[in-house]
């Protein structure tokens, strides 16, 4: 004898169950649903692990959903419950959305991520002057890994920041300095030598000191100003000389170089500047030196000329 299933009574079977015994279904369905999206981002991680991808920006949006799917399916199951208790309480529902605004403004700064997409999880950004990697988001917060804005190197502290801030807040991307960076420092030092005439020769010398990157931050300049719609880096050390409210001589260097060579090639270029401008205040010392003894050795040769002549006058 063939056993026939019906499709049709077998579904209305499992509706009847689901809602005869809502809270086991609810925990079937919350442990299927979890082992799976679990599946899903393991199976993800290894395969972008070995072709050598970065898929943290995927796999984190993948998370999300698949959090707001569990949660959707656990309202459809318990729908007529929720729907009870919404009409129960609809007294007080303006004191819950005042209680609940900040996380209402968190998750409405996580939809305009969504939408607007300012950036996306392993890119540098700028909130509230924290400098940082975004490592994770969810519909209430965005991790980062600070980064020290000095030296752009990692801090290793985690900053928590509410995804209400992503739309009351100015945003930065800062993704396109990982990598290179537009550096500039100044050198001060006092008005006894003139500045300009050691330019070409600090030049020079900062110019051989990024001459070995040169090709690589062509093509980097290349992406970022094709991806900015706009040229605005220039490869060459670019320095200028001015004065301060102090009457100091102010160096102000500028040049685009790798993130994390800034700081040696500032101290290698300081260096030099101040080798150069010591040199030049030996020499000026110098000159200036041989020509109080030369105005010396004429005073005393002036004096000596009277000296004679009394003594000429006095023989005859």
């Amino acid at each position: 004898m063939e056993i026939v299933i019906d499709p049709k009574q077998l579904w209305n079977q499992l509706i009847a169950f689901a809602n005869e015994y809502k809270l086991l279904t609810s925990l079937l369905l919350l442990i299927v649903l979890h082992f799976i999206k679990k599946g899903v981002l393991l199976l993800i991680r290894r395969i972008s692990s070995q072709r050598g991808e970065d898929r943290r920006n995927q796999i984190n949006i993948l998370e999300q959903l698949g959090n707001a799917f569990i949660i959707i399916v656990l309202m459809m199951v318990w729908s007529s419950e929720i729907q009870t208790l919404a009409i129960s309480i609809a007294a007080f529902m303006v004191a819950i959305v005042l209680a609940t605004r900040e996380f209402i403004q968190c998750f409405m700064g996580f939809i305009y991520y969504l939408g607007a997409r300012p950036f996306r999880v392993g890119d540098w950004i700028q909130m509230n002057n924290i400098i940082g990697e975004v490592v994770e988001m969810d519909w209430a917060k965005t991790a980062l890994l600070e980064v020290d804005p000095e030296s752009f190197n990692y801090t290793g502290k985690h900053v928590y920041v509410p995804n209400s801030q992503l739309v009351t807040q100015t945003v930065r991307n800062l993704n396109f300095m990982r990598r290179y960076r537009l550096h500039s420092f100044e050198i001060v030092n006092e008005p006894t030598v003139n500045a300009y005439s050691l330019l070409p020769a600090f030049h020079a010398r900062a110019q051989a000191h990024c001459e070995y990157f040169r090709d690589v931050a062509e093509r980097y300049k290349g992406l970022i100003e094709r991806h900015l719609e706009q040229e605005f880096i220039r490869i060459d050390p670019e320095v200028e000389i001015k004065t301060n409210e102090l009457a100091k001589v102010v160096v102000k260097v500028s040049l685009f170089c790798p993130t994390i060579e800034a700081h040696e090639l500032e101290h290698k270029m300081c260096s030099d500047w101040l080798s150069l401008w010591f040199k030049a205040q030996k020499e000026e010392q110098r000159q200036l030196h041989s020509q109080q003894n030369d105005t010396s050795s004429v005073q005393n040769q002036g004096k000596a000329l009277p000296e004679s002549q009394v003594t000429s006058s006095g023989a005859i």
